[in-house]
């Protein structure tokens, strides 16, 4: 079976993945997206979630909060604002964050606040959704 290789890097950590894949799924801004060998050149920005790695018949997670993805026929290349790899991810503060952030959406709409303020509590739940998908923990 033919193989692309994957690189995902941050600015904090640099290189957090690199290997030779069979296919990535992953969820850009227009939606979920299936990147095989020699895919057509693609740039576009991720959302938060979990990238679906294929390869050597298995399937793995890596958390991305965001960020870019350039796509040519031979390299997928994601630059992300962080990535985390599912054994550093810390399911008790995931937890926390994600109910901290429900509850800030529930504070904000009750009192009327910003649609910026929302729109930053939505992120960090995203955020939060996505790690705990990483671990396979059921969202609360």
């Amino acid at each position: 079976m033919s193989t692309i290789l994957l690189e995902v890097a941050t600015p904090d950590k640099g290189e957090v993945f690199a290997k030779d894949i069979n296919m990535l799924i992953c969820r850009s801004i227009a939606g979920e997206l299936g990147i095989l060998p020699k895919h057509a050149r693609l740039l576009t920005e991720l959302v938060p979630n979990a990238l679906r790695i294929k390869f050597d018949g298995s399937e793995t997670l890596l958390f991305v909060s965001g960020g870019f993805m350039e796509v040519t026929p031979e390299k997928i290349t994601i630059l992300a604002d962080s990535a985390e790899v599912p054994d550093d991810i810390d399911v008790e503060r995931a937890k926390s964050a994600y109910k901290r952030a429900e509850d800030r959406i529930t504070g904000f709409k009750n009192k009327g606040d910003t649609e910026i303020d929302i729109k930053r509590a939505e992120a960090a739940l995203a955020r939060a959704k996505a790690r705990l998908l990483v671990k396979g923990v059921p969202i609360p």
